[in-house]
């Protein structure tokens, strides 16, 4: 028998996504955003409210990166979730983490994370429920220790970071147990 819970985000797993964008003074920024999603082959759309430092730095430069947190940085992933770059002038410093320009969009790639997704800005949505921005994905790079012999992102090897919103707890990818367009195939055969 099922437990009424209330009102809750039951999705799980979410992303844990590192969002970075320069500020007008070429400034790094990075925001951990758990409500982002892929919505088409070429697009992400994060959902980050007005007025975050990250949302005015990509407002500004129409370009911004998503990382995917791996468990090897979980503890930067989670300040970057925690501290403010409104309140916090230096948050990106305090890290010690280094950032380089995208060679493909106008936005900071952290080096320490090991795939990255480089976005142009499409548009910025608003609604009376809810704030989203879509980028173009024009570029993904990657570290070659994650990647498979195939030259494909291993989630095994990556250790992406998920978020569960009902323990607060993060976790990390691990094995594969069923392959996509397989594993329900035989009940197409009914």
């Amino acid at each position: 028998m099922k437990k009424n819970l209330g009102v809750v985000p039951a999705v799980y797993p979410m992303p844990v996504l590192m969002v970075a964008a320069y500020d007008e003074n070429e400034k790094v920024n990075v925001m951990n955003v758990a409500w982002g999603q892929i919505c088409d082959e070429d697009k992400i759309i994060l959902f980050i409210g007005a007025g975050k430092r990250t949302w005015l730095n990509i407002k500004a430069s129409k370009a911004f990166t998503v990382a995917l947190a791996d468990e090897a940085h979980m503890d930067v992933a989670d300040f970057f979730g925690i501290a403010s770059g409104n309140k916090i002038d230096d948050k990106f410093e305090r890290t010690g983490y280094h950032a380089v320009k995208s060679d493909v969009v106008h936005a900071p790639i952290i080096e320490e994370f090991p795939v990255v997704m480089e976005c142009e800005l499409l548009e910025f949505l608003h609604t009376e429920h809810v704030d989203g921005i879509v980028g173009k994905i024009v570029n993904v790079k990657a570290e070659e220790a994650v990647l498979s012999e195939k030259g494909k992102v291993d989630p095994a090897k990556l250790h992406a970071l998920m978020f569960d919103q009902f323990q607060n707890g993060y976790y990390a990818t691990g094995a594969q147990v069923g392959k996509a367009w397989s594993a329900g195939a035989g009940l197409m055969k009914k």
